[in-house]
């Protein structure tokens, strides 16, 4: 079995969906940190600018992680049907 071609958007579609989950899951976690950042800090600074920024980045990274993914995996995608053409596809052996 040899790959010959990858569909260039459908790996893309599918990064995209699997590292905006996974920027999901970083917001969440640093969402986290800075609330208990703000809970620990001795700052009168205002706790609203501390809000934001975990809110901010359980918005941001999916979007980010996703968006960036998805460029890789197209561009990726794109350049391994590029070489394939001219080197060979990569060969796989399944039972």
């Amino acid at each position: 079995m040899i790959i010959k071609r990858i569909g260039p958007v459908s790996c893309a579609k599918i990064a995209g969906t699997l590292y905006a989950v996974f920027g999901l899951v970083a917001g969440g976690i640093v969402s986290l940190v800075a609330l208990a950042g703000g809970f620990g800090s001795n700052t009168s600074a205002p706790a609203g600018f501390r809000a934001i920024i975990g809110v901010g980045s359980v918005v941001v990274f999916p979007v980010f992680y996703g968006s960036m993914a998805f460029i890789a995996a197209l561009t990726g995608a794109w350049l391994y049907n590029a070489l394939a053409k001219t080197v060979g596809g990569i060969q796989l052996e399944v039972q």
